[in-house]
């Protein structure tokens, strides 16, 4: 009897923690198990029509998921509370800011994206693969320690932990299918690259070459956190007006 009391006030009291592990779930079956089909499914309808419907799929769950988010960000319990602590904004916005140029690496071609041009898979190694083979990944968890900082709440907590789950699977998932494309090539990028940021060039394995930052995708990165930035509070408030 305690236990199913015990169970009941858990579904009750944080329904919303399940609901966000649900959605990030379901995120992370649709956009790997897309980009694992990927060989076959651009074989069937075309690469441009595959790359628009992975797109398609993974914004929408991602939209529908970052809703959720800012509607439910203060759920729970308040574990902490630092909004309060100087410096402590300011370290969150620099995080923020730094998770992006990992989340977003300017190695994508935005017209690949978009189908403009014919999607390919390539191995990257220069810009910001030379720190990390899996910037995604980083800046994930770079973004997820700076909210957890400012939130502080038990559902910022559960959002971050699968949040951050998902992606170390998508780094073992993304080795595994440009090995499957590309084999001893890709074994030998692997070796001269880190999954730790920065490692491989502290092994010396790697050589930093900052010229390579200065291209035009960055400074639309640069952008884009700075449009992010101010248009923060109204994104929020467009969230809230959805009732889920």
């Amino acid at each position: 009897m305690q236990l199913t009391l015990s169970g009941d006030l858990l579904l009750t009291s944080y329904g919303s923690h399940w609901t966000m592990l649900a959605l990030i779930l379901g995120f992370a079956c649709a956009h790997s198990g897309l980009a694992y089909l990927r060989p076959w499914g651009e074989e069937w309808i075309g690469a441009r029509l595959y790359r628009v419907l992975f797109a398609l799929v993974s914004i929408s769950l991602a939209l529908l998921l970052l809703i959720y988010f800012f509607n439910h960000r203060y759920d729970g319990v308040i574990l902490w509370n630092l909004q309060a602590v100087p410096g402590i904004h300011t370290t969150v916005v620099i995080l923020s800011a730094l998770s992006f140029f990992f989340l977003y690496p300017a190695t994508f071609n935005l017209l690949e994206i978009a189908a403009i041009q014919k999607p390919k898979i390539y191995l990257f190694e220069t810009g910001i693969t030379r720190i990390t083979r899996h910037p995604q990944m980083v800046g994930q968890v770079i973004w997820c320690v700076a909210h957890s900082l400012w939130i502080g709440s038990s559902f910022m907590v559960v959002a971050s932990v699968g949040l951050i789950a998902y992606h170390l699977f998508a780094v073992w998932h993304g080795d595994h299918r440009l090995e499957r494309k590309y084999g001893q090539s890709f074994r030998e990028l692997k070796a001269r690259t880190s999954v730790i940021p920065g490692l491989a060039i502290l092994q010396q394995r790697q050589q930093l070459r900052p010229r390579e930052f200065f291209r035009w995708a960055y400074l639309g990165v640069f952008s884009f956190v700075l449009i992010l930035y101010a248009f923060h509070t109204q994104m929020v408030s467009a969230a809230s007006q959805v009732a889920w």
